[in-house]
């Protein structure tokens, strides 16, 4: 079974712990790119909620660039981060605490 950007983006709000979250507040756009084409996602965090979304956002606080089986193989784990990130498969612009919270457990257990 293969598994899309959108599957992972509709398990989120699914996994969000916002008692965990707390007062952070978050818009991080995701830019998934391939073949020249470009697919954006973006997840908004504040006040212990979180909403997703298809298309840009104006002012986002990171920005994510990768390719979308980058992605969806650092969700499932064949894909190490650091390396995706050390190699310049994954950029990411704006702030990186906002985007290192994403990986954090607690707030989007697995």
């Amino acid at each position: 079974m293969s598994i899309s950007i959108d599957d992972v983006f509709d398990q989120i709000p699914k996994r969000f712990n916002g008692d965990a979250a707390g007062d952070w507040k978050a818009d991080i756009l995701f830019r998934f790119e391939s073949d020249g084409d470009e697919e954006c996602r973006y997840i908004s965090i504040a006040d212990g909620s979180v909403n997703v979304g298809a298309g840009a956002i104006d002012t986002p606080t990171a920005t994510i660039r990768t390719a979308a089986d980058t992605w969806v193989g650092m969700i499932t784990g064949t894909v190490n981060p650091m390396q995706a990130f050390m190699s310049g498969q994954l950029r990411v612009e704006g702030n990186i605490g906002d985007v290192m919270k994403l990986q954090d457990q607690t707030i989007f257990p697995r």
